[in-house]
């Protein structure tokens, strides 16, 4: 795949991470896993999931950047959540380096979790209360422990940044703020995800990735170009995110998710 091509990719996943708080690694992992398994490499699954983590990395990284710009920044509760979101990634990466999460496992997970998400963002489509009418607490232990490990659990098995998952959690089941999970869910992201790409990159894998460019499991060539779109199309995104619709935006990634699902799973039948 040309780098132009993977840059325009990586734009539009940035461009809806900044619409939605979600990483970009709803795009990411399934462009990532269809490269590397078209291309024959022996092991796509922890490929997919190293680089895709760095991509989703770089994108959670440029999204903190925006969120202090537009003052919509929550230090302690980010980096709270994200170090508790790393015992996820640590259980998660047990799993996925084990002989038994396979291509059909992979594929299966990534797309009850698209679902899943879809789902949730759906029911919060529909949610017309007017959130600046309400009062809302500080996200304690619980929240954060309960987020966090589920993030960092899903982040690890499906190489997405788990902001998907945060930010329908702390949004519906602990009655955060929408623009607040979405800050929180990304500078979470770039703790947890970061030891999440860092521990994938130690391990001495017995196949080889797509590129030159590669260290670990991570194949830095092929995950950069999306990383550069994904960052800028993160910009692009965040202005846009004051503009549109919350409900047209829940709504759209509800539909694209569940497209991505089907797409995925017709691709192990």
């Amino acid at each position: 795949m040309e780098f132009e091509l993977l840059l325009l990719i990586g734009l539009f996943a940035g461009v809806l991470a900044g619409l939605l708080g979600i990483g970009g690694g709803i795009i990411f992992t399934p462009v990532l896993y269809f490269l590397f398994d078209e291309q024959g490499v022996e092991n796509p699954v922890l490929w997919t999931i190293g680089s895709g983590l760095f991509c989703t990395f770089v994108a959670a990284v440029g999204g903190t950047v925006r969120q202090y710009i537009q003052d919509n920044f929550y230090l302690k509760e980010g980096v709270f959540l994200g170090v508790l979101g790393m015992i996820g990634i640590f259980l998660g990466k047990q799993i996925i380096t084990s002989p038994y999460y396979n291509r059909e496992a992979f594929v299966i997970f990534f797309s009850c979790m698209l679902l899943y998400a879809a789902f949730m963002l759906f029911q919060r489509g529909r949610d017309k209360t007017d959130e600046r009418s309400r009062t809302f607490s500080v996200i304690g232990f619980k929240t954060a422990f309960i987020t966090g490990g589920i993030g960092g659990f899903v982040a690890a098995l499906a190489g997405v940044g788990g902001g998907g998952i945060m930010v329908p959690m702390m949004n519906l089941f602990f009655k955060q703020p929408f623009k607040k999970s979405v800050s929180v869910s990304q500078l979470a992201m770039v703790i947890m995800v970061c030891s999440g790409w860092v521990q994938l990159a130690f391990l001495s894998p017995m196949d080889v990735g797509i590129t030159i460019v590669t260290y670990g499991y991570v194949d830095f060539g092929a995950s950069l170009p999306l990383s550069i779109g994904g960052l800028c199309g993160g910009f692009v995104g965040a202005l846009w995110n004051q503009k549109i619709n919350r409900t047209y935006l829940q709504w759209g990634f509800a539909l694209l998710a569940f497209v991505m699902a089907s797409r995925l799973i017709w691709s192990i039948i």
